[in-house]
């Protein structure tokens, strides 16, 4: 137990007494998480609440504009234009313009489009009445060409947003051939028995759509934003890069022969290495909660969104305190594989940011290509951020968190067994 606490006290002295490794372990990551976020608020605002101008080109003045516009303005993330410097947008010019990125979208609806569907309407209707022994009454446009709406897409448009607004028209498209075509039914209807048509309507929708949560009834209504995403993620590359401190210390002390003085001391070894874990996986849990005080508190002054937390405590205690152990037994098999301090924090840096890119720090793990999105998925990092978001986004419990935090453990002591063989190896 003295040696225990001697090398805690131990690398506490070196700790203070080393300002700028202070800085790099609670300073800079304060910085790069309130940075990081303010950077990626638009992005992420823009991801969720993109808007867009939408040139109009209404050839057709019936109901079949006006449907596809109001559902279009309905939805908030549409403005419709449909004149420039006070004339009426053409074809012509709303083509130039799409073409040259001015605007990411055009409509242009056809001259004779709700003409079409009404008639294609009264020509079901006039089917279904000689079906049922009525006479066919509704009058029949004899056309062999067919309508079609236009949409324009900048060239520089991706395929997910041409596909929404292809979806998001087919469905206003629908909807008034549906309309339509009611109204035709209840005509035919009421000039058959007009008594018994005063009373009657057609409801075609019987079954709706209703969103529901997935978690708990206490689940939050959470929007995945800048701060939901940076301050977990950038928190675990900060615990992460514990690396340095720790390589660097173990190097300095074989090399100055305190290593070998300690060894020297009667007792286990192992009560060294214990005091030095101890020590850096308090030290990680510490800044952990720190950037989550900067994700609640410091955040709303800056006008971005506040961190909100989820409901269950300890296991966020458990998953912090695992991944400090994961990351300390890194910083330990890399001052043990290392011989010289340039050698230790050289790697130690780059991997942890190779690993942070891959792992989905910098950005979601879901915008990566499948293949890096596979790498991402056995990433340490990601593990921890994984857990975090079963926590926070997902109103999760310890069951959420198990695989992912065993997984953290099984690494730490398959690293902690490694650096134990190289050490073993050097002292024989």
């Amino acid at each position: 137990m003295l040696r225990l606490l001697a090398t805690i006290r131990k690398e506490w002295l070196l700790l203070i007494r080393d300002r700028g490794g202070l800085a790099l372990l609670f300073l800079m990551p304060l910085v790069l998480i309130t940075v990081m976020a303010l950077i990626e608020d638009a992005p992420f605002r823009d991801y969720q609440e993109l808007k867009f101008d939408v040139l109009t080109v209404d050839n057709d003045h019936g109901r079949l504009a006006r449907y596809i516009k109001e559902g279009l303005e309905h939805s908030g993330q549409f403005t419709l234009v449909d004149s420039l410097d006070g004339k009426p947008v053409t074809q012509e010019d709303a083509v130039r313009l799409v073409n040259a990125g001015d605007y990411k979208i055009c409509i242009l609806i056809p001259k004779g489009a709700t003409a079409a569907i009404v008639s294609n309407a009264n020509r079901i209707v006039n089917d279904l009445s000689k079906r049922m022994g009525l006479p066919a009454v509704q009058p029949v446009k004899s056309r062999n060409d067919s309508l079609n709406v236009l949409i324009y897409f900048d060239p520089a448009a991706k395929k997910a947003f041409k596909s929404a607004i292809h979806q998001a028209l087919d469905n206003f498209l629908t909807q008034v051939e549906t309309d339509l075509l009611l109204e035709r039914i209840k005509l035919q209807l009421h000039s058959k028995e007009a008594d018994a048509a005063d009373t009657f309507a057609i409801q075609l929708k019987a079954v709706g759509l209703q969103e529901q949560v997935t978690g708990p009834t206490k689940q939050i209504n959470m929007v995945y934003n800048s701060v939901q995403h940076n301050v977990p993620a950038w928190s675990i590359f900060a615990m992460f890069f514990i690396v340095i401190p720790i390589a660097g210390n173990m190097i300095r002390e074989r090399e100055d022969g305190s290593l070998l003085r300690m060894k020297l001391i009667p007792g286990s070894y192992l009560a060294l290495l214990a005091g030095k874990m101890l020590f850096f996986v308090s030290i990680c849990v510490v800044q952990f909660y720190l950037m989550t005080l900067v994700g609640i508190y410091l955040m709303p002054l800056l006008h971005l969104p506040r961190l909100v937390l989820g409901h269950s405590y300890l296991p966020v205690f458990v998953i912090a305190l695992c991944i400090s152990l994961a990351a300390t037994a890194y910083g330990i098999l890399v001052g043990t594989l290392f011989k010289t301090p340039n050698q230790a924090l050289s790697f130690g840096a780059i991997s942890i940011v190779i690993l942070s890119a891959v792992g989905g720090i910098w950005v979601p793990l879901e915008v990566m290509p499948p293949a890096m999105q596979f790498i991402g998925h056995l990433t340490p990092l990601n593990w921890g951020l994984e857990a975090i978001n079963d926590l926070y986004l997902r109103n999760g419990g310890f069951a959420q968190i198990m695989g992912n935090a065993g997984k953290l453990m099984a690494l730490c002591l398959v690293m902690l067994y490694l650096a134990a063989r190289v050490e073993k190896g050097r002292m024989s």
